[in-house]
């Protein structure tokens, strides 16, 4: 045992044992349900009690890798949810953390409770990694990672619970609820498809580039019907008066076209001759971070696109927007050009996935550096986003943009899970043996309490989030159920959400509000310690 002891006290050897034996711990499953990564914490947490530490530099870096893949993951779609029907649902998302937040305060003050292991319990109660990360940042008391592991495995089942339960209880059909109540979620500038007839003179003998569709904005001409013959729609198509154009758009940019160069006509693809219609799923590492224009998909393989779908919201086409994994492409074009274009878009078999090192070491300066600026609150003092929020800051950025100069977003596409899962393994071995050096006596003094507390602020935002979305703004019982899974950042949830629904509806209202709820998350944890 001394010896075993000695051996511990070196601290890679002590950081890999955490990690060997949490992974361990994390595969099993009861039910569907496992600990996951917070088995490393609970490790750790007893080599802590034990009396081992690992380095702080060790959970620091984790903590800033993690973070920043955290914001990677979730750029993209925050910023651009404001423009959709998105913003509802991460309405949804924020009142739901601020629910947990003001129940943390009555927890903390009902029981007197430290004011870092309230703010535990409540990212434990929200299994929100990143909210723990900005409290022990915030606060530097360790009180924080014991407070979220004992508060933890109690948040992750009673969402997987409440969201199996409920419609068995409440005996609804959630596919004929859907209908019924909402129908699909849908962006409110979806595309519309429609057929011009050409009747104005000044068309006649001129092209497609010579149109000059640009004052229409989103109008993309796919197709050119001439009799009973499809042609594809090229840059040097010629139009003749007579011809159907088949455009895709926003119904007021439709309209305009429509006006100037026709009339519009019954849509008919009986006749489609060669020219097909295909979706196309982005994947391959070669296009993510791109956009249409780069791609040059119309010059180069005579392939148009013609709309686009993001986690379950079909877009207009736009040549400036950058690709990323996942999303579904329409294209037109002839069976052989899609069957090449096809392979572009596919992922290539043994392709080597490298973390652009520059990007990630510039995001990780600058975003140190914006976390140390210290950022005045009225009548409560000053406060700094720190090593958690100043990362998950710049991240955001950057990922909404996708590239800036040489710092390219993209290149963590294909390897975010990788730098998202070391970070947080490594924060959370460090976090958890420091939780572990006071966790027996925390749990002796506080007892009954912490248990109550953190049940409170579990079910709390639970009930309180599903009724928002149900009764205030009426949604179905799949996006309440979905909101409520972003809210609470269950990812657990959301997959046994997932088994009881074969419609995506739940996985896009989740990924509109998971990233609210995980931002807001970060900067109400900070926020809070002026009020405990």
């Amino acid at each position: 045992m001394e010896f075993l002891a000695t051996l511990l006290e070196e601290q890679l050897l002590l950081l890999f044992v955490i990690l060997f034996l949490g992974s361990v711990l994390g595969q099993f499953t009861i039910k569907g349900i496992g600990l996951g990564s917070s088995g490393v914490l609970l490790v750790a947490m007893t080599f802590g009690h034990l009396g081992y530490q690992v380095s702080p530099m060790i959970q620091q870096l984790g903590l800033s890798l993690f973070i920043v893949a955290v914001g990677l993951q979730a750029g993209p779609r925050f910023f651009r949810m404001m423009k959709t029907k998105g913003l509802l649902f991460g309405m949804i998302g924020l009142l739901i953390v601020l629910v947990g937040a003001v129940t943390t305060v009555i927890v903390g003050a009902v029981f007197n409770l430290p004011p870092a292991l309230s703010l535990g319990l409540m990212t434990g109660a929200l299994t929100s990694t990143p909210g723990l990360a900005a409290v022990l940042q915030a606060t530097h008391d360790p009180l924080a990672s014991v407070g979220y592991g004992i508060a933890y495995p109690f948040g992750v089942l009673a969402v997987v619970l409440f969201v199996q339960l409920l419609p068995r209880v409440l005996k609804v059909d959630l596919e004929q609820d859907l209908l019924r109540t909402s129908g699909p979620v849908r962006n409110e500038s979806s595309p519309e498809v429609i057929t011009i007839e050409v009747t104005h003179p000044s068309i006649n003998k001129r092209t497609l580039k010579e149109l000059q569709l640009d004052p229409y904005h989103s109008v993309v001409i796919s197709r050119v019907v001439r009799g009973s013959r499809n042609i594809i729609a090229l840059g040097d198509t010629v139009i003749l008066t007579g011809d159907r154009l088949v455009a895709v758009g926003q119904r007021a940019d439709l309209n305009r076209l429509t006006h100037d160069i026709g009339q519009e006509v019954p849509t008919n693809f009986a006749n489609s001759d060669h020219v097909k219609l295909r979706k196309v799923t982005v994947d391959s590492e070669d296009v993510i971070g791109k956009n249409i224009m780069e791609l040059d998909l119309r010059r180069t393989y005579g392939v148009t696109v013609t709309r686009m779908e993001r986690s379950g919201i079909e877009y207009n086409q736009n040549p400036k927007l950058r690709l990323e994994r996942g999303d579904i492409l329409a294209l037109v074009s002839s069976e052989d050009r899609l069957n090449e274009v096809e392979k572009l878009f596919s992922r290539k078999h043994l392709a080597v996935v490298n973390v652009h090192l520059l990007s990630l070491s510039f995001i990780l300066l600058v975003g140190v550096l914006v976390g140390m600026i210290p950022i005045p609150i009225p009548g409560l003092g000053t406060i700094t986003f720190g090593i958690a929020g100043g990362p998950l800051f710049v991240a955001l950025i950057v990922a909404h943009f996708g590239k800036i100069g040489p710092i390219q977003a993209r290149y963590f596409q294909p390897s975010n899970n990788v730098v998202r899962n070391i970070g947080l393994v490594l924060f959370l071995a460090g976090a958890g043996t420091t939780a572990g050096q006071g966790l027996v006596e925390v749990i002796q003094r506080e007892g009954i309490n912490l248990v109550i507390g953190g049940s409170m602020i579990t079910i709390t935002p639970i009930i309180a989030g599903y009724f928002i979305a149900r009764i205030v703004f009426r949604l179905s019982v799949i996006h309440s159920l979905g909101a409520l899974c972003g809210g609470m950042t269950s990812t657990p949830g959301l997959g046994a959400l997932n088994q009881l629904s074969e419609s995506e509806e739940a996985s896009i209202i989740y990924a509109a509000a998971y990233p609210f709820a995980l931002i807001f998350m970060a900067i109400s944890s900070q926020l809070l310690i002026f009020f405990l």
